[in-house]
């Protein structure tokens, strides 16, 4: 990475764009430049040489990304939505003797404990007086250790929802080969535009589209922060050709108002994940945008690769050299093949679909300082992701969610993303997300909480015509309950946040319809069904579902 940050010297086109900035090539690599020999000032002799970045996607986060890859210095991408010790704990844990922040943010460091940081606040004239004598440096004078392929460059952490958040190590070879090879994969090249709107304080942004743009020499865009709206005039604005996306970002993009110009720009491909094949045809379509489904994740331990035999639906192959299996996490032992109908139904989900492992050689460089979180993820020699899929008989991988979001109804399990990519067929519906609460007796419920588009209503007849049209769309399918909110709850990484919407199952204060019974219409879940289903659940001595009080 260092390499790709010097070879910018002398390079005078634009290569950083933002509402604030405009930045060529050149002044990026000498503004990285002057960041590491201040970093080298301000690190302590012995300490390690980490430093968090809690800001928005101003020019100054890609500028300390390129300072620490010329320093032999590593980033902590530090969650600006995290708070009090939790965002304490962070960054301590990481040991940042250096936190970049802005004044915006200060208010949340009020009050930490954090000895021995030293916080600069990079919209302020004490910064700028602090970098003025560095300003002469050369990209490479400054190291704090020696810079090779195996030097700690990222500490990102890993966006589960449960327990505290684990800080992904990725090196610079490992950083950089990632970029290479998205940049040969989608044929990249220096006169590209990356606009980069998902956080980059979340691996997505640095490794899938920051990292590619220094290695293919194209310019980067920067949107501080995801902003649907705001999506086609920037992408015309800056000229931008690729992008990544994570989560439920593409569903915002979608129920957006359509436009006669909506394919009036120069955007060409987008890459990410959990977008659905359902969503990337509409995006397509309406865009003139090709999405491209990829599966890998900050630690790196797996990677998919799509090829142009891949079926609709699957993400692809294994990437070279990586020997991946669907496993059943009770026995070790295969999964069988999926098995589909004509229309494409998967016949045998409860045998095939099982937990994503790498059995080869992973790139998984470990987390810092977690060696609980390394045995988890290295078990038996493989490499464990967390992650359920299923595979076909030639080899192609199809992603069925999380681990977390696997659901048992009646002893069957069911994969809430293949719900959520059903569910997301119906034309009023502008976000979906699929989760478990518990059955009153044993397993789970199927619940549902929908976004509707624009002037959309929920019709509980219209909605069950339509999963009775569904061809495959299972028996146990089909939600029990289904939550009408405004928007969907999401992460700080734009991921639906399954945690918050299990957390108040039935006690929430949107409207929820209900079947009493499977074969029964949907209706208006009311005070005396939450009554009544409260001494369902305490005859069979577990607590009504959910931790907020009952809606009046």
């Amino acid at each position: 990475m260092a390499e790709l940050v010097q070879r910018q010297w002398g390079d005078h086109r634009i290569g950083l764009r933002s509402h604030e900035a405009t930045l060529t090539h050149h002044q990026v690599a000498a503004g990285a430049a002057a960041r590491a020999s201040l970093l080298v000032d301000l690190l302590p002799r012995g300490a390690e040489p980490h430093l968090g970045v809690l800001l928005d996607n101003t020019p100054e986060f890609p500028l300390w990304l390129s300072a620490a890859a010329l320093a032999g210095a590593a980033v902590a991408g530090i969650n600006p939505t995290r708070r009090g010790a939790e965002l304490a704990r962070d960054i301590r844990h990481t040991e940042c003797r250096v936190l970049v922040t802005r004044r915006a943010y200060l208010p949340l460091l009020d009050g930490l404990p954090l000895p021995g940081v030293r916080v600069l606040v990079t919209d302020t004239d004490a910064y700028r007086e602090l970098l003025a004598p560095h300003e002469g440096a050369k990209p490479g004078e400054a190291t704090v250790r020696p810079v090779r392929p195996d030097s700690r460059m990222l500490l990102y952490f890993t966006s589960g929802s449960t327990g505290a958040p684990k800080a992904a190590i990725c090196s610079q070879g490992r950083l950089a080969a990632a970029g290479r090879s998205l940049v040969t994969h989608f044929r990249l090249g220096p006169d590209d535009v990356h606009y980069i709107c998902m956080p980059m304080f979340h691996g997505n942004a640095v490794i899938a589209d920051w990292a590619p743009a220094l290695a293919a020499g194209a310019g980067v865009a920067l949107r501080a922060r995801f902003s649907a709206s705001r999506f086609l005039s920037d992408v015309r604005e800056f000229g931008a050709t690729y992008f990544t996306y994570v989560g439920r970002a593409v569903q915002y993009l979608l129920a957006t108002p359509a436009g006669p110009d909506d394919r009036e720009h120069r955007l060409r491909i987008g890459f990410g994940t959990e977008a659905g094949a359902v969503d990337a045809a509409r995006f397509e379509a309406r865009f003139g945008v090709r999405l491209v489904e990829g599966y890998g994740s900050s630690e790196g331990g797996a990677a998919i690769q799509r090829t142009p035999d891949t079926p609709t639906g699957a993400i692809g192959r294994a990437a070279p050299g990586d020997d991946l299996a669907v496993v059943d996490p009770a026995t070790g032992q295969e999964c069988e093949p999926a098995a589909f109908s004509p229309s494409g139904t998967l016949l045998n989900a409860s045998s095939a679909i099982g937990e994503l492992v790498n059995r080869g050689r992973t790139p998984f460089e470990g987390y810092w300082r977690n060696p609980e979180a390394d045995a988890v993820r290295l078990r038996g020699g493989w490499y464990w992701t967390g992650d359920l899929f299923y595979r076909d008989a030639a080899g192609f991988l199809y992603f069925a969610g999380r681990t977390d979001d696997r659901l048992r109804v009646d002893s069957e399990n069911l994969a809430a993303a293949m719900i959520e990519q059903i569910l997301s067929r119906w034309e009023r519906a502008a976000g979906v997300a699929v989760y478990a609460i518990p059955d009153p007796v044993a397993g789970d419920q199927v619940m549902t909480a929908l976004a509707l588009r624009e002037g959309a209503v929920f019709d509980p007849a219209t909605f069950q015509e339509f999963l009775t049209a569904q061809p495959d769309l299972g028996t146990k399918m089909p939600p029990r309950y289904v939550r009408v909110v405004p928007a969907l709850p999401l992460t700080a990484t734009n991921k639906i946040h399954r945690v918050a919407l299990r957390r108040e199952a039935l006690r929430c204060e949107d409207p929820v319809w209900w079947r009493p019974t499977p074969e029964a219409p949907y209706r208006r879940l009311s005070p005396h069904d939450l009554t009544a289903l409260r001494e369902q659940y305490a005859a069979q001595n577990r607590p009504l579902p959910g931790q907020r009080q009952d809606p009046a």
